[in-house]
């Protein structure tokens, strides 16, 4: 087979290669991929929210089966675009990745069908917002409706700061029309877990719970990013947990999209908070979350394309999703100043790597047949073991044999978990 993966950053490089060990694939191609994915796919600088582009390569190249991973392609109807043209997808259609394209589409499925989640309110002027926040208790979380990279959710701890979040998204724009709208939610408190799961629509397949670290720096401090590493499993989200979960939110999610007539097939990520009143919903992502993909999949001891096949054409069973009793960590080796102002072009220095360890590529490039950093994230370093402090300790040893000029990472990733397991 001939697989076609759209996105260019760890995430894909993770996909690409657990796609790879599926005997039958012969070729995979990544759009536009980066200089990392370059060793495992053959890619084309087509960047993923080039519809028509990758259309166009689609008819010349007739892939065997598609893999649309990022957001944007996916709320923009890639998957529709290609399922027209006799392209089989794994991912949501437009109208059931509305599920993360809009904040205010969720949140009002949720108060719709009784799936605990924040209280929260909306907005659509400015005044209206603005007037609102000086009822409410503090802190506050002040939500964009659309997509915003990662960046458009604002802990605000009083009025002054809740008041420029709004201004900001609302009048300054500075998430463009995203901002139209928003959202004003009760800030919960509790332990976060990702949990991504496969889904056909019907049967729902959670795979092995995780835990991100956004912030820049150690300690939880510092500014938001897109991560800085992972854990896997969670060691808040138990057993028990999980039954709560599977019967108040998974399940009753996707009864709701198909009821809605937005049935989801694809990759449903579920973000909580266990809160104190029980497991509530944070955000939905209509794709494999990053980069809790680079901890996930590594312990996946079943076949991902088949996996992806089964999601796609409604024969999904549990039995057919095993996960290795192990666990993962991830850490993100960044270029100093991310997500702020950083430099580039450094040249990557990769070591040779155990059985237990893998490099996920996320912001690098080819040049003059080196590869050079391209970006914030530059690269994961994980490993997978038997305990968690293991995959901790090994993960940092590979981290360490990563040379280039300008690398950061956080020195606590998994900290908090190994706390929580004592």
């Amino acid at each position: 087979m001939n697989i076609l993966v759209i996105g260019g950053g760890g995430r894909e490089h993770a996909v690409v290669k657990a796609l790879k060990k599926n005997k039958t694939v012969e070729k995979v191609w990544c759009l536009p991929g980066n200089g990392g994915i370059a060793h495992d796919a053959e890619c084309f600088p087509i960047k993923a929210t080039d519809l028509e582009s990758i259309v166009a390569f689609a008819e010349e190249h007739r892939p065997d089966f598609a893999v649309v991973t990022p957001d944007d392609p996916l709320c923009m109807g890639l998957v529709d675009r290609l399922e027209e043209i006799g392209v089989p997808c794994f991912g949501p259609r437009a109208n059931a990745a509305i599920i993360e394209g809009s904040k205010v589409f969720s949140k009002q499925l949720m108060q719709k069908y009784g799936i605990p989640t924040a209280e929260a309110q909306t907005f659509s002027d400015p005044a209206s917002a603005l007037a609102y926040l000086k009822k409410c208790e503090y802190p506050v979380v002040v939500k964009a409706d659309g997509l915003a990279l990662g960046k458009g959710a604002i802990i605000a701890g009083d009025l002054a700061e809740a008041e420029k979040a709004v201004r900001e998204m609302m009048v300054d724009k500075i998430f463009g029309e995203s901002g139209s709208r928003v959202l004003v939610e009760e800030f919960l408190i509790g332990p976060e877990v990702s949990v991504l799961s496969f889904t056909d629509g019907e049967t729902v397949v959670p795979m092995v719970s995780s835990m991100d670290h956004k912030r820049a720096r150690d300690g939880d401090e510092g500014l938001n990013t897109g991560g800085m590493g992972t854990v896997a499993p969670n060691p808040y989200y138990t057993p028990e947990i999980a039954d709560v979960c599977m019967k108040t939110i998974f399940l009753p999610t996707v009864r709701a999209m198909k009821e809605e007539g937005r049935t989801f097939k694809g990759c449903l990520y579920f973000g909580l908070m266990l809160t104190p009143k029980g497991p509530k919903v944070i955000e939905y992502n209509c794709r494999f979350g990053d980069p809790e993909t680079q901890v996930v999949l590594p312990l996946l001891e079943s076949d991902l394309l088949t996996i992806m096949r089964a999601c796609r054409e409604g024969t999904l069973k549990e039995e057919m999703v095993k996960f290795s009793s192990g666990a993962a960590c991830c850490v993100v080796l960044a270029s100093d100043g991310y997500p702020r102002k950083y430099e580039t072009g450094f040249e990557i220095s990769l070591p040779e790597m155990q059985p237990w360890e893998e490099i996920y590529v996320a912001g690098a490039k080819t040049a003059d047949g080196k590869l050079v950093t391209s970006g914030g994230r530059v690269l994961g370093a994980v490993a997978t073991a038997e305990s968690l402090a293991q995959a901790v300790e090994k993960a940092y040893a590979l981290a360490d044999r990563i040379r280039f000029e300008n690398a950061y990472m956080r020195r606590d990733i998994g900290k908090r978990a190994l706390k929580a397991l004592k």
